[in-house]
């Protein structure tokens, strides 16, 4: 006898109902109760991160928050591990229980970086930062800088992304309180090129990418390569 489609649908859809249930980190369950839309910026953020760094197999996130994005860095084939790096133990702990099933290419470490680079001088191909740099205090930004470039390679990447300070007048007064060190599109690139000799700039609305009128972007980007010696 022939099946019916209901059994056809639910054959199909066996491994779905039977597949581990991922439980959302405190931040992205507070943006998902408040604001759904901005759990989809947050990845998107994370697919341009991972689309960069397509062929690299050493990655160093810095700031990894609750973990959101690191599966999608981890999706990325050439990858042999991911170190994601924060202050707050906080989650670390809840990032190593909720991503126990990444274990094997991700690693979630307690460390501050504005203190001293992680692990030994020139170990990651490439690093990034989403949402990190507006909270870093301005006293402190030379010596954070220096740190991630002491973690990377000579020819490594550093990706960092971060609010728009032209969007700052829309921004929540929670992100107001937080963001203590918001940038422009200039003042974000002139940092990079301090440190590396060369850095490409980046835009972004919503969940799109583009190189427009950077004062109209809600957040923007640099792609900064090849360390100054």
């Amino acid at each position: 006898m022939d099946k019916s489609a209901w059994q056809l649908h639910s054959d199909a859809t066996k491994d779905q109902f039977d597949a581990k249930l991922i439980t959302l980190g405190p931040w992205t369950s507070f943006s998902f109760l408040s604001d759904p839309k901005h759990v989809s910026f947050v990845l998107a953020r994370y697919k341009f991160v991972s689309k960069m760094l397509n062929e690299k197999s050493t990655i160093l996130e810095i700031g990894c928050g609750d973990g959101v994005g690191s599966p999608l860095i981890a999706s990325i084939p050439s990858v042999k591990m991911i170190h994601c790096i924060d202050w707050d133990q906080r989650n670390i702990d809840g990032n190593t229980s909720r991503y126990s099933f990444l274990s094997k290419k991700v690693r979630f470490i307690n460390h501050d970086i504005n203190k001293s680079p992680y692990l030994d001088a020139g170990k990651f191909e490439a690093a990034f930062m989403i949402d990190v740099i507006e909270h870093v205090e301005p006293k402190l930004e030379h010596q954070f800088m220096k740190n991630i470039c002491d973690s990377l390679k000579n020819d490594g990447i550093l990706i960092t992304g971060t609010p728009n300070i032209y969007a700052s007048e829309w921004a929540s007064p929670q992100s107001a309180a937080q963001h203590i060190n918001l940038k422009s599109q200039e003042t974000l690139a002139n940092l990079m090129r301090s440190y590396f000799q060369h850095t490409f700039v980046f835009a972004m609305n919503d969940e799109v990418i583009h190189t427009g009128y950077s004062k109209m972007a809600h957040y923007i980007w640099t792609v900064s390569v090849n360390l100054k010696i």
